[in-house]
């Protein structure tokens, strides 16, 4: 992008994510577009919650999904959906409180605290009931049905938690939650669990006489790191969500990472172009304590190399060329790794680093204060 091209040429060390604005709306409203009347489409505030992001999604995307009192307070009033294992009474009180908050049941416990406090304030608690279901329904990097987890209630519990939520007159059921992947890439995987979901849905609808109409198949819609030339088809997804028969349910997706991540870059400077053992290695300005994705997952981060011809000392600057090499941060530990060992034409010291797919999961899940280093800026293309 020339925007960031300037950035680069304007900044001495440049160590900054810059977030494409006017981008990540129109991929908003394209893929809001793209989907059929039933569905509404939220964004994951947990792939990332900067304020001028979630300023650039309101008013295009029809909710948000909050995991946290700070995500509501970000988020602001309007239509939300508050899932997570681990919500604190105070959190609940909240999203009581504020109405235009539904909650996700993860588990029994959760559904009688619920219970209790609704009936305390005299109000009336919606609720999606999350199914962990019983068969694990994809290949993606995280798994989070037909396995153990933290989440939700497995299927077979199901008609438990349903029959006990209907002694409650202060619980509202509205439907149920699937959020079953994370950064699933197949499409056709992700239509086939969308089919389970909502038969089971439909399912315990008729079987318990329910009034639902919410079918929330939270996210999952993955980015290829790997291979950024071959992404999640999200046009085939559509279509294919169109086939649906919901019965005059709201289908609600949850998209986070799908939605922000190609949209925002990691841009560091190199210091330092060095061998050791027979591998090359550039240390960059910066690393996984501001972009920890690539550690998390032990990944190499996708990149491209902006050169810059300045060289300010009289010696020779260090380089490689047509080579394989890793790219390490300034963290005195050896994890500090953004890229495991990649072929690169040129790469010099004082050259700059481009980060791309970087505006999810990326600054708000690193270890800022490790070492003590400066935080990187953030910069907005309007």
């Amino acid at each position: 992008m020339d925007a960031i091209k300037e950035y680069i040429q304007r900044t001495g060390s440049p160590c900054a994510y810059v977030y494409d604005l006017k981008g990540l709306g129109k991929r908003a409203k394209d893929m809001k577009e793209t989907l059929p009347e039933q569905c509404r489409l939220y964004y994951a505030v947990k792939a990332n919650p900067d304020v001028r992001i979630l300023e650039t999604l309101k008013g295009i995307v029809d909710g948000f999904e909050v995991a946290s009192a700070g995500e509501m307070d970000r988020t602001g009033r309007g239509p939300r959906i508050f899932g997570g294992p681990a919500k604190k009474e105070e959190e609940l009180y909240r999203a009581l409180w504020e109405q235009d908050v539904t909650l996700n049941v993860e588990s029994f416990h959760e559904l009688r605290r619920l219970g209790v406090l609704a009936e305390e304030r005299q109000v009336t608690a919606r609720v999606l009931l999350r199914v962990n279901l019983e068969e694990n329904v994809s290949d993606s990097h995280l798994k989070m049905a037909g396995v153990p987890t933290q989440f939700g209630v497995e299927e077979r519990r199901i008609p438990a938690l349903i029959e006990e939520a209907l002694e409650y007159e202060c619980i509202e059921i509205c439907g149920f939650h699937f959020h079953a992947m994370s950064n699933n890439l197949d499409a056709r995987t992700h239509l086939a669990f969308a089919e389970t979901a909502v038969n089971k849905s439909l399912q315990w609808k008729e079987d318990y006489q329910l009034d639902t109409s919410i079918i929330d198949l939270g996210g999952g819609f993955g980015i290829n790191y790997w291979h950024p030339d071959e992404p999640f088809d999200w046009d085939e997804f559509a279509r294919g969500i169109s086939d649906l028969d919901t019965e005059g349910h709201e289908l609600i997706l949850e998209a986070g990472r799908y939605m922000t991540a190609e949209y925002g870059y990691y841009i560091t400077e190199v210091l330092d172009v060095k061998e050791n053992h027979g591998r090359h290695f550039a240390v960059v300005r910066g690393g996984t304590h501001h972009l920890r994705l690539p550690a998390a997952w032990k990944m190499s981060h996708p990149f491209h190399v902006e050169h810059r011809e300045t060289w300010p000392y009289p010696f020779e600057r260090p380089e490689v060329k047509e080579t394989e090499v890793v790219i390490a941060g300034e963290l005195c530990t050896p994890n500090d790794l953004l890229v495991r060992g990649e072929y690169v034409e040129r790469l010099r010291a004082g050259d700059v680093v481009v980060f791309t797919h970087a505006g999810a999961y990326a600054w708000t899940i690193s270890h800022h204060e490790f070492l003590s280093h400066p935080h990187p800026e953030h910069v907005y293309i309007t």
